[in-house]
């Protein structure tokens, strides 16, 4: 019953059938995995795929976690007697975690509060009588309840605890929350201040000194920056629930919205202005208060799950490069003092000779010689340079040493080496290579990951890839889970090869653990390369369940079957048999023929078991066998003299590669050692919503330089191509300031609450003139 409840709500929200759902909820709990259940199971699922599948397990682990709370309320609320029908179907129906919470306020148990201290020493039916009857005078009707030895010694001590009782009551009513909530959510506006004297200390967070702007349209990036600074003790935070209130205003909206909640009208009797406090109390004293912490929190979730976001995009679009492919590769990691480490692997990652030298330290012949003899030597066909200090200077040397070899010369490419010395020192690292020094460690991983990103990246912890936005500063939970997942769907994209994979990048294939990839490894050190995929159950427990999550993910490169190297699931191949008795080829004439296989009618070979979805995919599979969806592999080839950010002028355009894609544009390495910024402005002459939309982590661009900032290592670039750059002349400044001016205006206008009335239409137009 509870699974059909859930695929209702899940299948609304993709737009798909309820029994697709249920489906994806009964193979997730026999086991299976989502890469599996999204390539092999698309008769079942009625053809859901990878992303859709995410969603759908995020959302059915929040709504069997929602139930489980929800039960264990109604369970709290009945044990105190107080569960009535109606309780019960609002309690029932919400499917927020928020409006849960908020049902059960009331009822859960809590320290003993004034209210309830007023309760028990009988000022109930004052506070009730006060407020359902204003005519009343309070201090004469408050004098019956006088009772110093309960703590009310006085007429003001009872009447603030009759506010107290009903204050309490009110900021527990569910609907009333709901109401300000949802006011707040609109309206609210969050206001950044820098404390006092910490001006020099926090420069960083200069643009958030005095800022403020509407809660819901802080952009995730923004939000974290102000997040950081104050948890750095730079910033203070608070929300502006009133931004619209007028100057002199008897009661704020947020009273406001609580008085008509209650249904309480003013009509100067006795009691009101006690009522008017009651309000005033309930709003400022309870609501305000919890309220602002929630809204807090929900920015920085919102923000932490969109930063998350981010860094899965980019993740996955670093993973997903195109591999440069089985050659012998030499990776180089600069150093100008320490030396450049070199190290030269094999077409299968194997390593071949390592050494460091010195070409940046006056021993430039020495090191010429040495690398000259290494690429002579182990027919080097790729030269991979590390992208951090020294990188440029590193890369001109090679190219020097080159122009020494006569015929086909090594191709250099400079790579990221973001977390090379992570991996270096890692325990992985440490196993593979005992008697490596870890220095050395690092050129081995730059070398191995220009012929396979994806193969080398698996041992690096995700998050010390650096493709992100203020990692560091988001739920580590949640962020391990969603770049585990991203990891996990990019290997099975593109399979593994079962000879030759790592442990960890077998322990990412479905259905693996990381024992299971020991074992597999152990097995094949043992017994030599794997001739078939039947023989992976003999794998030391790798049972019945693991072989069918894994199988279809694993590649055999020459092997018995020609099937193996394929993305065909070995529990398809009797429908592969099926085909070749129709076609009277064998498979080996069969694999790769497109025209033959084009012929065929994928309908006549479905069965009770596989549907047309499964041979359709076989059909793929048969045609490109053993394809690599990754894309051609492309370097981008930095111009000669500009090695350093002094060497950039306004105006020169460069090819470079984006290293990271962020909410408010992408950086892009144009070696220079600094990465420069296109903004989200000017990443196209069109109107850009999301940077994702126009270029992807690993892409080569061409960018013109807008800006140079020497001194805070800066650089302003533009994809728009026909953009002017910042002209420094002496008119050319005036007008920059002008211009720039002119912006801080508009935003500031853009930035500026409005009154509901006109709020919409001035915002949007002033943001429209801010963009321009």
């Amino acid at each position: 019953m509870l699974n059909q409840q859930i695929s209702q709500i899940i299948a609304a929200e993709l737009a798909v059938r309820p029994q697709q759902i249920l489906a994806a909820i009964q193979l997730l709990d026999e086991g299976n995995t989502i890469p599996f259940i999204a390539r092999y199971r698309k008769e079942v699922t009625g053809g859901l795929d990878d992303t859709q599948l995410r969603h759908f397990e995020t959302r059915l682990i929040y709504l069997r976690e929602l139930e489980d709370r929800r039960q264990t309320i109604l369970k709290s609320i009945e044990e105190q007697g107080k569960l009535t029908e109606k309780l019960r179907d609002q309690i029932q129906q919400t499917q927020s975690k928020t409006e849960l919470e908020d049902l059960y306020l009331p009822y859960k148990p809590k320290r003993r509060t004034k209210g309830q201290i007023a309760i028990e020493a009988g000022l109930e039916p004052l506070a009730e009588s006060l407020w359902n009857d204003p005519n009343q005078d309070p201090e004469s009707a408050a004098n019956a309840y006088i009772d110093a030895e309960k703590g009310f010694a006085d007429s003001k001590a009872v009447l603030d605890g009759a506010r107290y009782i009903l204050m309490e009551r009110f900021a527990e009513d569910a609907q009333l929350l709901a109401k300000v909530r949802q006011y707040l959510q609109q309206s609210a506006v969050l206001i950044s201040k820098v404390l006092d004297g910490k001006e020099q200390e926090g420069e960083k967070f200069q643009d958030y000194f005095d800022h403020q702007e509407l809660w819901h349209n802080v952009p995730s990036h923004r939000a974290l920056a102000m997040f950081r600074g104050r948890n750095e003790g730079i910033l203070q935070l608070s929300l502006n629930a009133n931004p619209e209130q007028e100057e002199g205003a008897r009661q704020s909206y947020c009273e406001e919205i609580i008085r008509q909640h209650l249904g309480v009208h003013f009509n100067q009797q006795p009691a009101d202005k006690w009522r008017e406090q009651v309000i005033s109390w309930t709003w400022r004293i309870k609501i305000s208060l919890h309220l602002e912490t929630e809204l807090m929190s929900q920015l920085r979730e919102k923000a932490e799950e969109e930063a998350i976001n981010v860094f899965a995009r980019n993740l996955t679009a670093l993973l997903m490069a195109a591999p440069a492919g089985a050659k012998t590769t030499m990776g180089l990691d600069p150093g100008l003092r320490t030396g450049v480490k070199v190290a030269v692997v094999d077409n299968t990652g194997k390593l071949l000779a390592t050494d460091t030298i010195y070409p940046h330290t006056g021993q430039a012949a020495a090191a010429m010689a040495s690398l000259y003899q290494l690429i002579e030597r182990h027919n080097v066909e790729l030269i991979a340079i590390g992208n951090g200090t020294a990188s440029r200077e590193t890369e001109r040397f090679a190219k020097d040493v080159l122009k020494q070899i006569s015929g086909q010369k090594p191709q250099t490419v400079v790579v990221s080496e973001a977390g090379a010395s992570v991996y270096s020192a890692s325990e992985l690292a440490a196993q593979e290579f005992p008697q490596l020094d870890v220095s050395l460690r690092g050129a081995v991983s730059i070398a191995r990951r220009l012929q396979d990103p994806l193969a080398e990246l698996v041992k690096i912890e995700p998050k010390a890839i650096g493709v992100g936005q203020y990692q560091h500063d988001v739920n580590q939970t949640q962020l391990a889970r969603k770049l585990d997942a991203v990891v996990e769907d990019c290997v099975n994209a593109v399979g593994v090869d079962l000879n030759t994979a790592s442990v960890p990048l077998l322990a990412r294939v479905a259905g693996m653990t990381k024992t299971l990839a020991q074992n597999i490894v152990q097995f094949r050190d043992e017994n030599g390369r794997f001739e078939n995929r039947e023989e992976l159950k003999k794998v030391s427990r790798l049972g019945p369940k693991a072989f069918e999550q894994c199988a279809g993910f694993m590649r055999i490169s020459a092997g018995q079957n020609p099937l193996d190297a394929s993305g065909v699931h070995p529990e398809t191949y009797p429908v592969v048999e099926k085909i070749l008795q129709a076609t009277q080829q064998s498979i080996q004439d069969l694999m790769g023929n497109a025209s033959a296989i084009r012929q065929l009618d994928p309908k006549q070979f479905i069965d009770e078991q596989f549907g047309l979805p499964t041979v359709q995919d076989i059909f793929k599979e048969l045609e490109k066998p053993g394809r690599d969806p990754r894309g051609e592999f492309k370097t981008a080839t930095f111009m000669d003299g500009v090695e350093e950010i002094s060497d950039l002028k306004a105006g020169m355009i460069l090819e470079g590669t984006v290293t990271n894609v962020t909410n408010f544009g992408a950086f892009v390495d144009i070696g220079v050692h600094q990465d420069g910024l296109v903004h989200i402005s000017s990443l196209s002459n069109k109107f850009v919503e999301d940077p994702h939309d126009v270029v992807k982590t690993g892409d080569i661009v061409k960018v013109k330089v807008l800006e140079v900032d020497v001194a805070r290592k800066r650089i302003a670039l533009t994809m728009r191509l026909d953009e002017q750059p910042v002209d420094k002349s002496q008119n050319g400044e005036k007008n920059h300031r002008t211009l720039t001016a002119k912006n801080q205006r508009n935003e500031q206008a853009a930035r500026k609450p409005q009154n509901n009335s006109v709020m919409g239409n001035a915002f949007a137009d002033a943001l429209k003139n801010w963009k321009k």
